[in-house]
């Protein structure tokens, strides 16, 4: 007895698929196909789920090209591994493919990855002395030579699913602005158009960096950040922020970022000389939003800060708090760096009340440091405790005072927009 029943891809699977895929993975390898890949072919090609308890345990994605078919992505719940799962799987896939006409099935996949026992077990040859060579083009040499001129990056795949706690956020985001990104055609059905450009705000040190980046890793794109200052040099501000956007036109399938946008996009004043800034700016973004496939992301810890006729509707499509973390985000944010057994987790989140995920970064890596000079010291191997985390949760000064904590409460039921 399986404890799992494996039947079609639905529509109505798209949401646990997308969280599957990001807790799936065995390796730090980035994957072969892209996210934006697998979503991009559920719809269209042969793709099979694994239901146990009413819950989408495992996934299997193909795309045919002609008589071939590549499977794009196995996902597996960590509950189900080594059970057979991938296995069945797999034979459920290879049926339909065949049904369609397929002769050769392949795939790829980083060594240890999740899946790669199943695809062994399922009569699959692994083929050795074979380099897989790859080279990603931004649309024309050109193009990538002015990603690289401007410093675009594409962020590492894994970095999503590195994102600990801040289940909301997250959700939020993934909803929000990945999927209608990653299925725009899909989107276009039920007359979703996707965003063009967002806003983060929240109190400093919550991440709002971190999941601009991660949305740019999860589709695959480059990501560009604008800094300020830089827009200032030279020039000065209005000039800057035309010559940028005046590049930044050629460009498809990036997400470019301006942290602490209120440096220039604060409210005006009467005859102020900021006026021309705002003015240039928000010229810049009705540019921006005439091409499909990019996204503007502004960040902001002060959103009420900012001129009124940046927050306007038809400016941004969303405007987005990225809060403090609560208890169980705090309890997962710790549980991502503590390595020692029998240390109370629970505990040490309930203490660090008003931590920003850099705060509890930075406390893990003062008792990891502390643990490592008592090894080296000692000549052997020490081991931290809960206290060891107490202490410093208890020593560290909050980012965030409930004073922050309660002005972010109100700036967004005044200008959260979702």
């Amino acid at each position: 007895m399986t404890g799992w029943h494996i039947r079609d891809f639905e529509p109505r699977d798209l949401e646990a698929a997308v969280r599957l895929d990001a807790a799936s993975s065995t390796t730090s390898e980035d994957p072969v196909f892209t996210l934006a890949d697998v979503l991009g072919s559920l719809d269209r090609c042969p793709a099979v789920v694994a239901v146990a308890a009413g819950e989408v345990v495992g996934t299997a994605v193909s795309r045919v090209d002609d008589d071939r078919a590549w499977v794009l992505r196995m996902a597996l719940s960590p509950n189900c591994r080594g059970r057979g799962l991938g296995s069945d799987l797999l034979a459920a896939l290879e049926h339909r493919l065949l049904t369609a006409g397929v002769s050769r099935i392949a795939a790829l996949l980083p060594d240890g990855e999740t899946g790669s026992t199943a695809f062994e077990n399922s009569g699959f040859r692994a083929r050795t002395g074979v380099t897989y060579y790859e080279k990603t083009e931004s649309g024309s040499p050109r193009v990538a030579q002015l990603l690289t001129s401007l410093g675009a990056v594409v962020p590492h795949s894994r970095l999503w699913a590195q994102i600990a706690g801040m289940t909301s956020e997250k959700r939020m985001i993934e909803r929000k602005l990945v999927l209608p990104l990653a299925l725009p055609e899909q989107a276009a059905e039920h007359g979703v158009e996707p965003p063009h450009a967002v806003i983060l705000f929240g109190p400093p040190g919550t991440g709002k960096t971190t999941f601009a980046r991660a949305v740019a890793s999860r589709l695959g794109w480059p990501f560009l950040e604008v800094f300020p200052s830089r827009l200032a040099a030279g020039t000065g501000l209005a000039s800057g922020i035309n010559v940028v956007f005046s590049q930044l036109r050629d460009l498809d399938h990036v997400v470019v970022f301006i942290d602490e946008v209120e440096e220039i996009a604060s409210a005006r004043e009467l005859d102020s000389t900021d006026t021309g800034v705002v003015n240039e700016l928000l010229k810049a973004l009705v540019s921006f939003r005439d091409r499909p496939g990019r996204l503007l992301v502004c960040a902001t810890n002060s959103v009420r800060s900012l001129d009124p006729a940046f927050l306007r509707h038809g400016r941004f499509d969303y405007i987005l708090p990225i809060g403090p973390p609560d208890l169980a985000a705090r309890t997962a944010l710790w549980a991502g760096y503590v390595t020692d057994d029998g240390v109370d987790i629970a505990e040490v989140a309930a203490v660090s009340e008003g931590f920003t995920p850099a705060d509890v970064q930075h406390a893990a890596r003062t008792v990891a440091q502390s643990t490592f000079e008592c090894s080296v010291d000692s000549g052997q191997r020490c081991v931290a405790t809960t206290a060891d985390y107490l202490a410093a949760a208890r020593t560290l000064r909050p980012t965030l005072s409930a004073e922050m904590i309660d002005a972010f409460g109100e700036d967004t039921r005044e200008f959260a927009r979702f």
